[in-house]
């Protein structure tokens, strides 16, 4: 069901993207103009396609906003948190250098006297 779910969220954010990226800016450019969104003879009219896009932009910002909501629903239902992944991987741990205190130096050993020679 996930993948379901996020191929759906994938889709409408990338309308989402389209749509927005299609609209006429404050003087009229953006890709809109490069589709004949300005032009009398374009096929939304005089108008544009103003009307038509901010429709779009509001139903797939919702389908969008209504997706994630699904999404994150599935995921409170299953008991998991984002903190589950860490989780479930093994921490790799490195050997500790051993924590036993440094070596005293020996003291020399006592020589035995040599003989004396008469």
């Amino acid at each position: 069901m996930n993948g379901l779910s996020l191929t759906i969220l994938i889709i409408f954010g990338v309308l989402l993207v389209g749509t927005i990226l299609l609209q006429p800016g404050t003087k009229g450019g953006g890709l809109g103009a490069s589709f004949g969104g300005g032009g009398a003879n374009s096929a939304f009219g005089a108008q544009g396609a103003t009307p038509f896009l901010s429709k779009a932009t509001y139903w797939l910002a919702a389908a969008f906003l209504g997706t994630t909501l699904i999404i994150e629903v599935l995921v409170v239902r299953s008991n998991r948190s984002v903190l589950d992944k860490t989780a479930d991987q093994p921490a790799v741990q490195t050997p500790a250098a051993p924590a036993s205190a440094p070596a005293a130096p020996q003291p020399a050993a006592p020589q035995a006297p040599a003989p004396a020679k008469k």
